[in-house]
């Protein structure tokens, strides 16, 4: 235990409060038991050692990750019931889909060990209501996005702007637009954000963003997917495969019978595929039903997740209207329902719909539908119906 408050205390020294996610403050910690879910190299870890840096902790409290040479030989829920004994009352706990037992221990320690408050992060691969011992009734759970538009902007360029809801960007997107002008020109950076803005990457300045963020994708299909699901070798090298093809056609209707043929697999296990992808926020899966994905039922449309993982994957392929949809679909996703309508682009909370497009897209496709608009890239101001499609980015 010694040696872990020790990579603890030094985890802690090295984080700073120089930028907070926007989830940050949404979360109430005074909860007993939090998860944080998401995307590998969202800022899940910041995130949870910036809170236990700030209730100024030291004695009480300890960080530790799953993945440590540690757990392999010794039981999580063991060290916490020691750690109680020592006086320890925050435990946070990170990668915990590294760790075979995860939901019966986490289970355990909160019924046994009520003085103890557990904070742990997972995969977004990792449903946590499907573990073998429900955790969804005992943890309030938040999933990290990558970084907004706007976030990129205060994180890479210290331009520090406000969120707006999507009611107050439909109704007032010229006034909105006036402020922002008055501090910045976002406009001007939006293509940068398209392809190198989505990750905190770029904070290292020693290294390459696309490749870092292809080791990170790696690592999610050879190391996250196989911990969580069970797929051996032979099935990472399928997905490895789809996830290829997928990049390079994207967005399209997929027909679901010749992609099992070009991966060599079942229809079903195809769509578990798709569905593993999805969840592990690599691609995106766009249906007609509010009510959420399965792998019953095929996707209408799909997407990679968002701009940065088509330029990595297929750069030399990437579409100007794609990156546009992509840019789209995954900042409105975050806080809103977001499926595939039979006419336009896209359907937001059962209610907007959206045609995605360049500075001259017209209304033809929606004209005469009520509470239908056109995002437009290249664009500062919008006109009528017609908003800037950067704007969309300070949703969050």
């Amino acid at each position: 235990m010694e040696r872990l408050k020790q990579l603890s205390i030094k985890a802690v020294n090295r984080t700073n409060f120089n930028f907070k996610r926007y989830l940050y403050s949404t979360i109430n910690w005074d909860r007993r038991m939090i998860g944080i879910t998401g995307a590998r190299g969202t800022g899940k870890t910041i995130m949870m050692l910036q809170y236990l840096k700030q209730i100024q902790a030291t004695e009480n409290a300890m960080y530790i990750s799953l993945d440590d040479v540690y757990f392999a030989e010794n039981k999580l829920v063991y060290f916490a019931e020691d750690f109680v004994k020592y006086g320890g009352t925050y435990l946070l706990i990170d990668e915990v889909h590294k760790y075979r037992n995860w939901s019966q221990e986490l289970k355990n320690i909160y019924d046994n060990l009520p003085e103890l408050k557990i904070i742990f992060t997972s995969s977004s691969a990792l449903e946590i209501h499907k573990g073998s011992h429900d955790l969804s009734r005992r943890a309030v759970l938040h999933n990290l996005a990558g970084l907004s538009f706007r976030e990129f902007l205060k994180l890479k360029y210290n331009i520090d702007l406000p969120t707006y809801t999507l009611e107050q960007i439909l109704s007032n997107s010229d006034k909105i637009v006036t402020e922002i002008l008055k501090r910045s020109r976002p406009l001007a950076l939006f293509n940068e954000y398209l392809k190198e803005g989505y990750y905190p990457f770029f904070l290292d300045a020693n290294s390459d963003y696309l490749k870092q963020l292809i080791s990170s994708i790696n690592l999610v299909l050879e190391s996250d997917l196989p911990a969580i699901h069970n797929i051996d070798f032979s099935s990472i090298i399928k997905l490895k495969s789809l996830l290829s093809i997928i990049s390079r056609i994207v967005p399209f209707k997929p027909n679901i019978e010749k992609l099992a043929r070009q991966t060599n697999t079942s229809r079903e296990t195809l769509l578990k595929y798709l569905y593993y992808l999805d969840k592990a926020q690599t691609i995106k899966w766009l249906g007609s039903n509010t009510n959420g994905i399965n792998y019953l039922n095929k996707p209408d449309k799909i997407y990679l997740a968002n701009t940065n993982i088509a330029y990595a994957l297929s750069e030399n392929n990437t579409n100007i209207g794609n990156l546009r949809e992509t840019f789209f679909l995954n900042q409105l996703s975050q806080n809103n329902i977001v499926t595939y309508p039979k006419k336009g682009d896209f359907m937001v909370n059962d209610k907007y719909l959206f045609e995605i497009g360049g500075k001259d897209k017209t209304n033809k496709q929606i004209a005469g539908i009520k509470d239908a608009y056109i995002a437009a890239d290249d664009i500062e101001y919008g006109f009528a119906n017609k908003i800037p499609l950067w704007l969309f980015g300070f949703l969050y």
